[in-house]
């Protein structure tokens, strides 16, 4: 521990995020700030919320998606078509440090809600336009759902089998634009922290996700070829596969060298010789000989269980790893070990969740607050902002709240 640190505050308290959001992108982005310590106050539609409430009731009641996407947050119902629903969400903004919002494109500049005018009238404001394609271009009006951006990033194209391209079985797309958006809006602030202003962020999530796609994209750029679909196998490694075991499971274990292929070939597959025979010493030749070489791997794991297996792997220096289910890693030791499971309260009671996968040593924990039930936070906020309960209550009956 070093001196002093036991007392620092998370790094974002004092900051208040204003957040007009749906789905997954913004909220996911905006649960980074709440955690580090942010007030994030959630602006949400009066008709029902944030549509992702209505994903599916698999949280005890509550979409899975937005109990991972909302804990710490307020919540507060409008309607933005009134004006009197968009007159709080601007008297909101007037007391933030950041607002981020990813309506469809072109709204958040129907309402003056986009970065650009935004910060006009607030100098310090780090506004964060988040959208599909970009504010501009071809693309810029069409609908972008994760799984079709999955598809114009080309994510699809190098996952799956050779027979069938698959998408990635969470959000990818969102995950990506979420987090350069979280990432902006700190560089953001540490900038606003040097000059005093703070300035507009634009996260795609084509962009963000074409950033993920580096290694096939500059493979396909530079030499010529696109890499293959190989399931769980590499397209440039073996052996690099998943592998039954006796007992029904599977042990996946990746040789990243020749060295310690010849450590494999020894102490696993007691076939010392196989370390310098040519069809197997050198990566190239593994792969070229590839069906040979998982036969000869999955053989020697075949009639072993599970735990064997990785025991073995392990002590020959060879990196390996069970292929686990979510409900397998809901359960996984190493979360267990590292005490990374709390519980953060919810409209239906207690629900488990993960610590945030950054942690600040010696400081304080990560704040993880309750999830929401829609407009919660209604009726404090309005006050906050100066309204009488008089007036509250008129937005009430007139609809404008809830």
């Amino acid at each position: 521990m070093i001196p002093g640190m036991e007392s620092l505050p998370l790094p974002l308290e004092g900051i208040t995020v204003v957040a007009v959001e749906q789905a997954v992108a913004a909220p996911f982005a905006t649960r980074q700030l709440a955690d580090l310590g942010a007030r994030v106050i959630k602006v949400e539609r009066i008709d029902g919320g944030d549509f992702a409430r209505g994903y599916d009731r698999a949280a005890d009641g509550l979409a899975s998606h937005f109990v991972w996407c909302n804990r710490g947050k307020e919540s507060i119902a409008l309607d933005l078509k009134d004006p009197r629903g968009l007159d709080v969400v601007r008297r909101l903004i007037a007391d933030a440090d950041v607002f981020v919002q990813n309506l469809a494109h072109g709204a958040a500049a129907r309402l003056g809600l986009d970065a650009a005018t935004l910060c006009a009238a607030h100098p310090r404001l780090v506004a964060v336009d988040i959208s599909g394609y970009g504010p501009s271009g071809p693309y810029a009006d069409k609908r972008a759902y994760d799984m079709l951006v999955q598809c114009e990033a080309g994510l699809v194209s190098v996952t799956g089998t050779p027979e069938q391209p698959v998408k990635a079985g969470i959000p990818a797309a969102d995950i990506a634009a979420a987090m350069y958006a979280f990432s902006g809006v700190l560089a953001a602030l540490v900038r606003r922290g040097a000059t005093g202003r703070g300035g507009p962020v634009e996260v795609s999530m084509l962009d963000a996700l074409a950033e993920w796609m580096g290694h096939p994209l500059h493979h396909a750029m530079h030499g010529g070829t696109p890499p293959a679909r190989t399931g769980l196998a590499h397209a440039v490694i073996a052996p690099y596969d998943a592998y039954p075991t006796a007992d029904g499971g599977r042990v996946l274990l990746s040789v990243q060298n020749d060295r310690e292929w010849r450590r494999l070939a020894e102490q696993v597959l007691g076939r010392p010789e196989l370390g310098v025979d040519p069809d197997f010493a050198t990566n190239a030749a593994r792969v070229v000989n590839r069906e040979r070489t998982d036969a000869l791997v999955g053989q020697a794991l075949g009639g072993l269980g599970a735990d064997e297996a990785v025991g073995l792997l392990e002590r020959a220096g060879v990196a390996c790893a069970r292929l686990r289910d979510v409900q397998q890693l809901a359960e996984h030791p190493q979360l267990a070990a590292r005490e990374r499971w709390r519980v953060v309260g919810s409209p239906v009671g207690p629900l488990r969740a993960l610590l945030p996968p950054i942690t600040l040593p010696g400081g304080g924990e990560a704040r993880m607050g309750d999830v929401p039930a829609l407009g919660e936070h209604t009726a404090a906020l309005l006050r906050a902002v100066g309204m009488a309960d008089t007036k509250i209550a008129a937005l009430r009956r007139d609809g404008v709240v809830a």
